[in-house]
Order: structure tokens, then sequence, then C-alpha cells
């Protein structure tokens, strides 16, 4: 049983090498947000370009639904909403790894009365993680959550220009990614 086990192990190692390719560098300020990843929003079969507001706009990305890092770092986005729009954030996108199912039912348990602007407050889901890949921005979380899955991050972009970009060095940590945190150095 073993040797199936280690052979499905190296299976899952080659394939999670083959989506995280080493020569994809972390996105940067200045750099370009790709628009030609699908990600999913409203429904499981309607995959779409990630669309990026004009102006002034968060992307926080979360390792996933319901963790319980995740779980506290979110609400901290929806409750100060309005704090983030008077400091001219047009939108707010909520990215995981996790699939469009997962993220609607989380979505749901964080702001049982509805988000305070639908259309602004948005969840994502890079259900194959491409997205989260092609920033640079994907690791292993085998070990813990059972596939590759989001670093913790928040970029501020204006339109697809990156302007800041915050990675927690450690995904089960939240420090620079809090809520609080990024209002604080938004200008």
């Amino acid at each position: 049983m073993s040797s199936i086990s280690d052979a499905l192990r190296a299976i899952h190692s080659v394939a999670t090498s083959a989506i995280t390719p080493g020569h994809v560098e972390t996105i940067t300020a200045g750099s370009q947000l790709p628009d030609s990843v699908s990600v999913k929003e409203a429904a499981a079969d309607k995959p779409a370009p990630f669309t990026f507001p004009e102006g002034k706009h968060l992307i926080v990305g979360v390792p996933g639904a319901f963790t319980g890092t995740c779980h506290a770092q979110v609400p901290g986005y929806i409750s100060q909403f309005e704090a983030f729009r008077a400091k001219g954030i047009e939108q707010i996108a909520v990215v995981a790894v996790n699939d469009v199912f997962v993220l609607k039912a989380w979505k749901e348990n964080l702001a049982p009365g509805g988000l305070p602007d639908a259309e602004r407050f948005k969840f994502i889901s890079d259900d194959s993680g491409a997205f989260s890949a092609a920033l640079g921005l994907l690791f292993d979380a085998t070990p813990l959550l059972g596939n590759p899955r989001s670093k913790r991050y928040v970029i501020v972009a204006n339109g697809k220009t990156v302007e800041t970009i915050a990675v927690e060095e450690i995904p089960s940590e939240l420090t620079v990614t809090k809520a609080e945190t990024i209002l604080a150095h938004l200008s």
C-alpha cells in the first residue's frame, strides 16, 4: 500500500510543478495584472477572464474559504468597506483557490444580510489556481489543504497596473494583509 501512496505523491508533485512553474516570478509594483486567465464568479460553468475596474481596487488573495485565518481576515474588508471607498477603492475582490459553490457559501456565511455593495465587493473562484499561478503566488498546500493554493496577499491596483502588493511570509499568519494595515497604507 505504501508504494501506491508513494506513487500518488510523486504524481501529485509533478502535477503541482506543472501548474506552479519555477520561472514565474511574483508580480510586483508596476506590473500588469493578467487579463487572459479565466476565473468564476457567478456559475461553475461560466468561466470568464478576470475583469478589473478602471479605478483603484484591491485583490485579496486567500488560501482557502472557511479556513481559520482567512475566516478572520475577510470580515475586516467587509466591515471596513466604506473606509476603503473613502480612500478611493472602487472594488474589493476576494480570490481563493476554491470552487464557486464553496465561495458562494462562504460569502453567505460572512455576510448573511448581504455584502455592503455586491457590485463592488466580489468573491472570485480561481478553482484551478491559474490566476494565482500567473501572479506567481501559488504554493503547494497539499499537506494541510489537499492541493496547491493561493498565498495570502493583497494587491492594490489601478486598472490593470499593480501599485503595491503585500504578501504574508507565512500563509497562516495575518499581519501585512490585515484590512486595517492595508487601509493605513492607502493615501
